[in-house]
């Protein structure tokens, strides 16, 4: 994640274009909103420590990016109360949740409370890292870069240590939570339309 021209040829460079590029024009921030609830986000919790004890938030903007190296981004806003130990931090857990984790991403998104306050069970990994207990599935992952981009910081962060507590095998539906048009969804075989 740089910010150099992206080359698709030796002979065919696309220029970087920051957001100063004076564009004639621009979405509002309402139709944007408005674009992207109707797009379903898997939901994360994310967890991180700088020295002064753990920060959690709940994500929506976890993707994968890379398998070989194993890579995975996400953004945070910098409204976000965890914003400020995001930016130094240097490693982060992020927690892949299904439907059975719904209590968990409803403690990460909501504000002005203590999220580890022993609500959810949660432990430290021996490298010192905050992990919630019971949940499908966390990535400790090591930072390796964050870009700012409008009122957001995006995370990339490489995969070094993971734990898969309910495997959704090739092909089933599985029980996975999504977040769409600002309410909580559970996918599953009711909600295939085609395989």
């Amino acid at each position: 994640m740089t910010s150099t021209p992206a080359a698709s040829s030796p002979d065919q460079i696309v220029p970087h274009l920051s957001p100063s590029a004076g564009f004639s024009g621009s979405l509002s921030a309402d139709e944007f909103k408005a674009l992207f609830r109707g797009h379903p986000g898997g939901v994360a919790v994310i967890t991180a420590d700088a020295g002064e004890g753990p920060v959690a938030l709940t994500a929506t903007s976890v993707a994968s990016v890379s398998a070989d190296p194993p890579l995975l981004i996400f953004s945070v806003s910098s409204l976000s109360s965890s914003a400020a130990v995001l930016a130094r931090a240097e490693t982060v857990v992020v927690h892949l949740l299904d439907a059975q984790d719904l209590d968990l991403a409803r403690i990460g998104a909501t504000s002005g409370i203590d999220r580890f306050d022993g609500t959810r069970p949660w432990s430290r990994l021996v490298t010192g890292e905050a992990v919630y207990h019971d949940v499908r599935a966390w990535v400790r992952c090591a930072i390796i870069e964050r870009m700012d981009a409008g009122g957001s910081t995006v995370i990339a962060a490489h995969a070094l240590q993971a734990q898969l507590e309910r495997d959704v095998s090739p092909g089933e539906a599985g029980d996975a939570l999504v977040y769409h048009n600002r309410a909580w969804h559970r996918l599953g075989e009711h909600s295939r339309i085609d395989s």
